[in-house]
């Protein structure tokens, strides 16, 4: 197993000619072939989708995946060009594939690109796979002339099918007379364009902002957080609309600002579309999240008798209770939001119509609405802080942490303490402080929530001393 190709919490990323090259790339790929061949389920066939972004390479990148997968016999369908992962994720049982895989380093910087592992049923590969993946690299892979078939890659379309299915999901008939003013700022991924192409003919109108193809990214991140929003910002302040929604590279995660370009955070979207689907009466008993998902969330769960199920960050875990079944919607903090009947995966993209949906049949601005949950539940307030820390010393952070709490937050008694991704301790007045290590970097995440802002950075600072005194006892 090569120590420089390892599965994150949701796929293998990697710097371009550093570790991302064509040689590793290829090694990855015969070790998925390897993997589908001995683990293909028995309803699948032998085919494998394949999709890219627009980042640099990721088309070349892509061929190579397919000319690899085809030496063990599998048929290949190939994006004929840059396609949102929700797509892949939504095509890969839709076709009866064996799984499925998509290039994209999703919200990472532009220097990086990425092999995204998708299972029969298209939710992301759990660790178990990933590991195994990882197991069957081949210590090299030499290319010969021999490499491949290109007649077994068939290169396909994805979106047409998968743009349908979003519009079957919603009420488009709502949405599509309620002239809603959608602005789109697709951060130059490959969301760009979906929102025009499902309300095209409709009463809505829609502006694409950062649409175009730039494998730079305009020189930011991908990601959709409020430090990249700000020419987003100040155009939206003089060309006010309805509503903005924001993706990231692969279309996968959700943000949004309002009409005049105020950001919203992820967390006020993950309550708004929770609300909206109970109120919807969306088919499923529970709901999950992510521990790093705000509290909120547990108390319209109650408040609905709604079972809150919770799970480590990354989506890999709620999928993997999305297909346990019974299940209306999940969510995590970064944006990443899903909804089971669809696929189980997250889907920016059906999430942001979604969004419409709500605000075509409240007939609210979108701060009204807000307005009405705090006012029903109570201000919540969150921040998050990365810090440097040395990284053979967050195992035991998290294990000290976790026998030897602290006996209070912001005066409040401890309460809770969860200890299964991270350490996650929340207070009897529903305080909250996780600390959790990046698991491949030399930082610690401090993520905090309470009811006021001051309140909230309180404990970012106490989350900091903890894991300095803590460091020095080490």
């Amino acid at each position: 197993m090569s120590s420089t190709i390892k599965f994150g919490t949701d796929g293998w990323r990697a710097i371009i000619a550093e570790d991302f090259t064509f040689e590793n790339v290829r090694r990855v790929a015969k070790s998925t072939a390897t993997y589908f061949e001995n683990h293909r389920p028995t309803h699948s066939q032998k085919r494998i989708v394949i999709g890219y972004d627009r980042r640099f390479l990721s088309a070349q990148f892509a061929s190579v995946v397919a000319e690899v997968i085809t030496e063990n016999g599998f048929e290949v369908l190939l994006a004929d060009r840059p396609t949102p992962t929700p797509a892949i994720s939504y095509s890969v049982p839709k076709l009866s594939a064996a799984g499925g895989v998509m290039i994209t380093a999703s919200h990472n910087p532009p220097a990086f690109n990425g092999f995204k592992l998708k299972l029969s049923h298209g939710a992301p590969a759990d660790s178990v796979v990933c590991k195994e993946v990882e197991r069957l690299l081949p210590a090299t892979f030499l290319k010969t002339a021999a490499t491949g078939d290109r007649q077994s890659i068939q290169c396909v379309n994805f979106m047409p099918d998968y743009l349908s299915t979003l519009k079957g999901f919603i009420d488009f008939r709502a949405v599509a007379r309620s002239g809603l003013r959608v602005a789109h700022n697709a951060m130059f991924g490959v969301g760009a364009g979906v929102f025009d192409a499902v309300l095209r003919k409709t009463t809505c109108s829609v502006q694409t902002l950062n649409g175009r193809h730039d494998p730079l990214f305009g020189g930011i991140n991908p990601e959709p957080i409020p430090a990249n929003y700000l020419s987003t910002s100040r155009f939206l302040n003089r060309n006010p609309v309805d509503i903005c929604l924001v993706t990231d590279g692969d279309a996968d995660r959700l943000g949004a600002m309002d009409g005049r370009g105020k950001p919203l955070t992820t967390h006020q979207i993950i309550t708004l579309l929770l609300q909206h689907s109970i109120d919807s009466k969306k088919p499923g008993s529970k709901a999950v999240k992510a521990l790093t998902t705000t509290s909120m969330v547990d108390k319209i769960c109650a408040a609905n008798n709604l079972t809150l199920v919770e799970t480590g960050v990354g989506f890999k875990y709620i999928a993997a209770e999305f297909l346990k079944g019974d299940v209306m919607i999940g969510f995590e903090e970064s944006g990443g939001i899903g909804f089971p009947d669809h696929i189980p995966d997250r889907d920016g993209l059906l999430a942001g119509l979604v969004l419409l949906e709500l605000l075509a049949k409240a007939k609210k601005s979108i701060g009204a609405l807000l307005s009405q949950l705090e006012k029903k539940y109570g201000p919540h307030r969150y921040a998050r802080k990365d810090i440097h820390f040395p990284l053979e010393l967050i195992p035991r952070l998290m294990d000290v942490l976790s026998r030897n709490p602290p006996g209070k937050l912001n005066r409040s008694a401890v309460a809770k303490v969860q200890s299964f991704d991270g350490v996650k301790l929340t207070a009897a007045n529903g305080d909250w402080l996780m600390l959790r290590g990046s698991g491949t970097e030399p930082i610690l995440r401090i993520y905090a929530e309470c009811d006021s802002a001051n309140g909230v950075e309180r404990l970012i600072r106490s989350g900091q001393l903890l894991a300095a005194q803590i460091a020095r006892a080490c």
